[in-house]
């Protein structure tokens, strides 16, 4: 406990020097802009999103199957994907598929990495959408925390379970469906307590930390990942009405609907945003940024830390490890790849 304080007066002095107000007033700034337009159609190209049956994911599915893209969603419930696959045949006449997986379970993460990494044709976006927003600890089937694993956990397993496909394939797009939440972990992470069981909890600092940890380890994914002509990036997707939240205490719902909903955007202008970062020429080049919406922002002190990006990586493989999930230790591994 004592090296754990010490630790966390280390970053805040360092984290404090760091910090400038230009960042705060940029962010701002840039949450009364419009996101960039992409008109450019996507005409068979597979598009993967978590996620996709409400909100951010469910618009920004329909957006690309309007642009002729072969969309793959990845949720857990059944009769939602099934809504979700009526809808876009219906409107826009086209075939979508989904795979089944609650991205809360360790078990369901591998069998969706294992199933995106078996497809025969390059991934050439994929979106991790699926989000949740806890104002009470909660844990998992797994004994761990459920915004750490579906904000952080999940796509770490899924990007690097397809390391080898992407080195295969030598193309793609990855895009974090982000936050300024980040934010919200102001001095960092704590190591230490990565899942909230020492410290106390708050839905805020949990989710600001898992969000926090998403950023930290796309700066490595995006090294491994740039020989191959693959690039990842985060995105804050605007202050839009989404379902996330729902499973909360009365006081927080009404909340939401009274004062945030009120003043929110319809997650049309997240899509939108998503569309053009996964399909627009102008950044396809573009890796390891964090975009508000379609505009390039630069990174809170915490979030660009590679040290801490370089702990926290080491530490979530140990973490995965002594599940016993299967994920190959090292990104060099070649040989099978396990698919029928």
């Amino acid at each position: 406990m004592e090296k754990s304080k010490k630790s966390k007066k280390s970053k805040v002095w360092k984290y404090w020097r760091e910090y400038k107000w230009s960042n705060v007033f940029e962010m701002l700034k840039n949450m009364k802009e419009k996101p960039k337009q992409c008109t450019e159609r996507c005409d068979g190209k597979v598009v993967v999103i978590t996620g996709a049956t409400s909100g951010i994911g469910y618009y920004t599915a329909k957006k690309y199957a309007s642009m002729g893209a072969r969309v793959i969603t990845i949720n857990r419930s059944k009769e939602k994907s099934e809504a979700l696959v009526r809808d876009i045949e219906r409107e826009f006449g086209v075939k979508i598929e989904y795979f089944l997986a609650d991205l809360s379970s360790l078990k369901d993460i591998y069998k969706a990495a294992e199933f995106l990494s078996c497809l025969k044709e390059p991934i050439d976006v994929l979106i991790h959408n699926a989000g949740v927003y806890l104002d009470k600890r909660t844990l998992t089937v797994d004994g761990l925390e459920t915004n750490f694993v579906v904000h952080y956990l999940a796509p770490f397993i899924i990007n690097y379970h397809l390391l080898e496909k992407y080195k295969k394939d030598k193309k793609g797009r990855i895009i974090l469906v982000s936050s300024e939440g980040y934010r919200f972990a102001v001095w960092g992470l704590n190591l230490d307590d990565l899942q909230f069981e020492k410290v106390r909890y708050t839905g805020l600092k949990a989710y600001g930390s898992a969000k926090l940890a998403q950023i930290l380890t796309m700066h490595i994914f995006a090294d491994l990942l740039k020989p191959y002509n693959v690039t990842i990036n985060a995105m804050h997707p605007g202050m839009v009405r989404t379902n996330t939240g729902r499973d909360n205490s009365a006081l927080y719902r009404w909340f939401k609907k009274t004062f945030i909903d009120s003043i929110s955007q319809t997650p049309e202008i997240s899509a939108q945003a998503l569309y053009y970062l996964g399909v627009s020429k102008e950044v396809e080049n573009i890796t390891d940024k964090f975009f508000h919406l379609t505009k390039i922002e630069e990174l809170a002190p915490p979030a660009k830390d590679m040290e801490e990006a370089k702990k926290l990586w080491d530490l979530t493989l140990k973490m995965i490890d002594s599940f016993g999930l299967g994920v190959k230790k090292s990104v060099d591994f070649v040989g099978s790849d396990g698919c029928a």
